[in-house]
């Protein structure tokens, strides 16, 4: 984010989430949740997309941006779904955390004290959103951060969280945006915090020139319809390969247990594959803390 308004991508993620529930892979993947975070007008194009009634050319973007994204979240929602159940670390952190709603769906989260991560305006319209809905998680503790500006590490400890209990970090959408020497100090406060014991799972995007064309293509649309792109505010800013985040992960002490991109995960589940491209592109990568200090290879 490049102001201080709220996050256009994590209302869209929203909206794909809601429009899958109940509709993709309904024995893996489901939240009930998202729905009720949306505005009238937000939730009126999911209504569209599960009814699948596409609208005319005016509102058509709209209705295909969370049409698509309806079928990539599902992939990337189960697996890291399946890393926080499997983690069962008494504090999970959800960096850039968005309108995510693990907190309010799994009650595997019962025991566990839940770190929500954002930058200031996105984490307002959250709680506006929530109202007084009350989570599944033993506590929901909210934590400022701007990650252009302010430091990840302070944060946390003001907010409670314990640097010597093991901690599961769920960075999901967020590091495309960042820039590379910003992904590195995230990791870093991460690893300084993360006693024996904790994860880390990543949701990130490999070099696609499919992708990047398509992010160049909705811009123009927009320009010829005389609308501005909710996506100028929120530019990729670096994507990494397999092997490029593996290092950086090995410099900061995780060692990775399992990479790969969606379309392998969506394999395994039962749903339609669409877009591969996106599919291909979107990878999700679970580590380890290893002994030892940060690093050490």
């Amino acid at each position: 984010m490049d102001d201080d308004r709220a996050s256009y991508t994590a209302v869209l993620i929203c909206q794909a989430r809601a429009a899958a529930h109940g509709r993709i892979a309904t024995q893996r993947f489901c939240d009930p949740v998202a729905m009720a975070l949306l505005t009238e007008q937000e939730s009126a194009v999911v209504r569209r997309v599960r009814d699948e009634n596409a609208p005319e050319a005016a509102a058509r973007m709209d209705y295909e941006r969370v049409r698509g994204g309806s079928v990539v979240i599902v992939p990337r929602t189960v697996a890291i779904d399946d890393a926080v159940r499997a983690a069962a670390a008494p504090q999970l952190v959800v960096v850039g955390a968005g309108l995510d709603t693990r907190a309010w769906r799994m009650p595997e989260l019962s025991t566990v004290d839940v770190f929500e991560v954002d930058h200031p305006a996105t984490q307002q319209d959250k709680r506006a959103r929530l109202g007084d809905r009350r989570p599944l998680a033993r506590s929901v503790r909210f934590v400022p951060v701007d990650f252009t500006r302010d430091e990840l590490g302070p944060a946390l400890e003001q907010a409670g969280h314990r640097a010597d209990r093991p901690t599961m970090w769920l960075w999901e959408g967020v590091v495309v945006y960042l820039r590379r020497a910003e992904v590195a100090t995230t990791l870093a406060a991460m690893a300084q915090r993360s006693a024996a014991g904790s994860r880390l799972v990543v949701n990130y995007q490999a070099p696609s020139a499919r992708a990047f064309a398509g992010r160049l293509l909705v811009r123009a649309l927009h320009r010829v319809m005389g609308e501005p792109s909710s996506w100028a505010r929120e530019p990729w800013r670096s994507t990494w390969t397999p092997g490029r985040m593996a290092r950086l992960l090995a410099r900061h002490g995780f060692a990775v247990e399992r990479d790969a991109d969606l379309y392998e995960i969506a394999e395994q589940l039962p749903m339609p594959i669409s877009d591969r491209g996106s599919l291909h592109s979107g990878r999700i990568v679970v580590a380890g803390r290893r002994p030892g200090p940060p690093g050490v290879e």
